[in-house]
Formats: structure tokens, C-alpha cells, sequence
């Protein structure tokens, strides 16, 4: 039932969300990025709750094509959905406004960390809030990756059947599987509407190009903006730097998990910029900072070049995600409705929901350690599934009890 904000009655034919001030999605995802703890899922299923089920200022169909269009892009699902969400309100102008009060907050809280861990070099204290904050955030994850299966599958055996396949392999890869996820796209779309014999196509008219033209190519100066100003610096770390993770955020698929390996491949073994114990620290900041997990980029930029390297590396991270939303969300939009693009949607989804799930199990072998990680899980798990006990208050609860089991004396 809505709250009320937002919600439109059973005789509104008004769309959803459609009265509401674009200032209120704005301050909604300034709020997410501040307390929005347990990564890509968990946030995900934060959106989920709070826009579709409770305000209904996002239609549920909405909402799930911005997860599937999401699976089909480079880049974190949770910054994903989040730009999707603001281009469809306000075009591209609102996906990089949602964007920045998202990914905002967590990227101040690296930039402070990483100040501090420059000054200090405190690595025992990180370890020892990651120590309690994992375990408590495998469970977050946990109940909103049931949520999303349920969201996304509904009582369509097929698709539990999808999801269950692609969350076995995951689980037992420990990659997310994007061909599986493309795959069975194609397996629905051959169920529920199998496409023609292939016939030539009539052309438009006047030679009308088949899509509008594009929306916002003059946000393109403006996210250059920062490797301009690197290399008009003659800063020889920050050019390397933002084109490394250019690169990085345009090749790396679905959740956080699966871009720690590049990281780690460019930043520690390719070009030296950190140690491995600093590129541990760095992920471990990733996870236990709200807001999307690969905002891990401005803590590793900001240990290389200092500020300048924490924006450049932000930016890159982020630049190919954007652009993903803003150009393929214009074809998406035009033809979601279509039953050959819904088919494959329905597909796609149910087999990310379950690389999703699988990435749970997979993140749970790294995060419980011992005894007490495990009983700090399995408390949060009954507290959150029982009490319904806000998320921020477990993770602080939970960083608490890691200092006090694993600071080192």
C-alpha cells in the first residue's frame, strides 16, 4: 500500500511517481547513498521497497526493466537502476543529477578514509570494522535477494527454473555468468514469442532515421571535463589513472564482486599504484560504505594522486555506465512494450536475480571466517527477517563488535 507520497488511486490513470517534485527522487537517493549499506543487492532491494511497494512513485514494470537493462550493461546494478530511474523522470539530464546524489555521499566518506589511511596508515582498524560489518551484510544481502527472486519470478515456473540454474552456477564459478543471462532472454523470447522468418523491411518515408535523435550529448564535455583538466595538468599519474578505469567500468558486468580481479590485475600488478595490502583495505572500504561497491575506484585514486586522482578515477569508473543508460534507454524505452523485447526481459531478469542469489554464497565464504562472524550473520539475519530493524543500526551495531573481537591489542 503506498504511504501516500507519490501513490495515485485506483482511479488515477496517471502514472506513477508522475506528481511527484524530481527534488524528492533527488533527496530519496541522497538518503540511499548516505545509509544504503549491503552493495548491489541489497540496494537494489532498498529501491525496490521504498519506490515500487511503499510510495509507488516508480511502476513496478519500470523498475524491472531498469534491472534487466541494467544486467545487459557494464557496470554496478545498484548506480544502474539508479540512473535509469532518473532518466526516466527528467531524460538525461536527471540520470546524471541521481547519479551524482547517489554515488555522492560514499565517494566523501572514501575520499575521508583515504585521507585518514594515508596519515595514519591504520589498516588494523579497517580489518577490524570489515571483521563485523561482513557478516551482517551477507545477511542484508540475503533477505533482499529473496525479495528481488520474488519481485521478478512471481509463480512463472520457467523463470524459477532460470533463476535456479544460473544461481547454481554462480554459486559454484564464482563468476557471474553473462552468457547464461543472455541466453535465457532468448530461451523466453523462443517460448512466448518466437520471431518471424526474416523479411525485408520497408523504408520510412522521407528516409526517417528509426530512433530519435540522441538526448544529452552536451553532458559529453562535461564528464570529460576531468581527464581534460588531468592531462592539460601534465599530472602523468591521473591520465593512465582515468583511462584505467575508464576502461575497467566498460568491460566489468553485474555486481561489485566481479570487478575486484581487474582491479587488482591493473592497480597492484600492472601498474604498482598500490601494494596488496593496500588494495585490500581499498575493497574492504567498497563494502563497508554505502552507495555502490566500486566507489572502491575513489579510495584507490585517492591513495595514487590524492584528491585530483579519488575525482579522475570516479569519474572513469562511472562515465561508460552513464552513457549505456542514456543511449540504450532511449531504445528501450521506445520498445519495451513490444512482446519479443518483454519475452527476453523476462528472461534476462530471472537469470540475474539468481546470479544475484549466487553471488550471496559467494560473498559468505569470504565474509564468515569463524564462530563469530558466523553468529554475527545469523543474529542480524534473525533480527532484520523478525524485528524488521533498520539496516543502518545493524551495520553500526556490527562494526562495534568488530572492533571489539579483532582490534588488534
Amino acid at each position: 500500500m503506498a504511504n501516500g507520497t507519490g501513490g495515485h488511486s485506483a482511479e488515477s490513470e496517471t502514472t506513477p511517481g508522475e506528481d511527484v517534485p524530481f527534488r524528492k527522487f533527488l533527496l530519496y537517493f541522497l538518503r540511499l547513498g548516505t545509509i544504503g549499506f549491503g552493495g548491489p543487492i541489497a540496494t537494489v532491494g532498498y529501491m525496490q521497497r521504498d519506490l515500487v511497494e511503499q510510495r509507488e512513485w516508480i511502476d513496478r514494470q519500470d523498475f524491472l526493466d531498469g534491472v534487466a537493462l541494467g544486467q545487459a550493461m557494464p557496470g554496478p546494478l545498484a548506480a544502474q537502476v539508479a540512473m535509469w530511474i532518473g532518466y526516466l523522470r527528467r531524460g538525461p539530464w536527471g540520470a546524471i543529477a541521481v547519479a551524482a546524489a547517489f554515488i555522492g555521499p560514499s565517494f566523501l566518506m572514501v575520499v575521508v578514509a583515504g585521507a585518514l589511511h594515508a596519515a595514519y596508515a591504520g589498516t588494523g582498524i579497517v580489518q577490524a570494522l570489515f571483521y563485523g560489518i561482513a557478516p551482517a551484510v551477507m545477511a542484508i544481502i540475503l533477505i533482499a535477494a529473496y525479495k528481488l527472486l520474488r519481485l521478478t519470478d512471481r509463480r512463472d515456473w520457467r523463470l524459477w527454473a532460470i533463476s535456479t540454474v544460473v544461481f547454481s552456477v554462480t554459486a559454484l564459478t564464482g563468476s557471474e555468468p553473462i552468457p547464461l543471462i543472455l541466453g535465457a532472454g532468448l530461451v523466453i523470447l523462443f517460448f512466448d514469442a518466437p520471431p518471424p522468418w526474416p523479411r525485408r523491411k520497408k523504408r520510412r518515408p522521407g528516409g526517417e532515421p528509426p530512433f530519435p535523435p540522441a538526448r544529452g550529448h552536451a553532458l559529453l564535455p562535461a564528464l570529460a571535463a576531468p581527464f581534460a583538466a588531468a592531462g592539460a595538468g601534465g599530472a602523468a599519474t591521473l591520465v593512465p589513472l582515468g583511462l584505467f578505469f575508464l576502461q575497467t567500468g566498460a568491460l566489468v558486468f553485474g555486481s561489485g564482486l566481479a570487478i575486484v580481479p581487474l582491479l587488482r590485475d591493473g592497480v597492484v600488478a600492472q601498474h604498482h599504484w598500490l601494494d596488496q595490502s593496500q588494495f585490500l583495505d581499498a575493497v574492504a572500504m567498497g563494502l563497508i560504505t554505502p552507495g555502490p561497491v566500486v566507489i572502491t575506484a575513489g579510495f584507490i585514486g585517492y591513495l595514487t594522486a590524492g584528491l585530483p586522482g579519488a575525482i579522475v578515477a570516479t569519474v572513469g569508473i562511472f562515465t561508460p555506465i552513464y552513457l549505456a543508460v542514456v543511449l540504450l534507454g532511449r531504445w528501450f524505452i521506445r520498445h519495451r512494450e513490444n512482446r519479443r523485447v518483454k519475452a527476453f526481459v523476462a528472461g534476462a531478469t530471472a537469470a540475474a536475480a539468481g546470479a544475484l542469489a549466487g553471488a550471496v554464497v559467494v560473498l559468505t565464504r569470504q565474509a564468515v571466517e569463524d564462530w563469530a562472524t558466523a553468529a554475527i550473520g545469523l543474529v542480524t539475519l534473525g533480527l532484520l527477517w523478525r524485528f524488521k530493524v533498520g539496516e543502518p543500526w545493524i551495520v553500526l551495531a556490527a562494526g562495534i563488535l568488530g572492533l571489539v573481537l579483532h582490534l588488534p591489542r
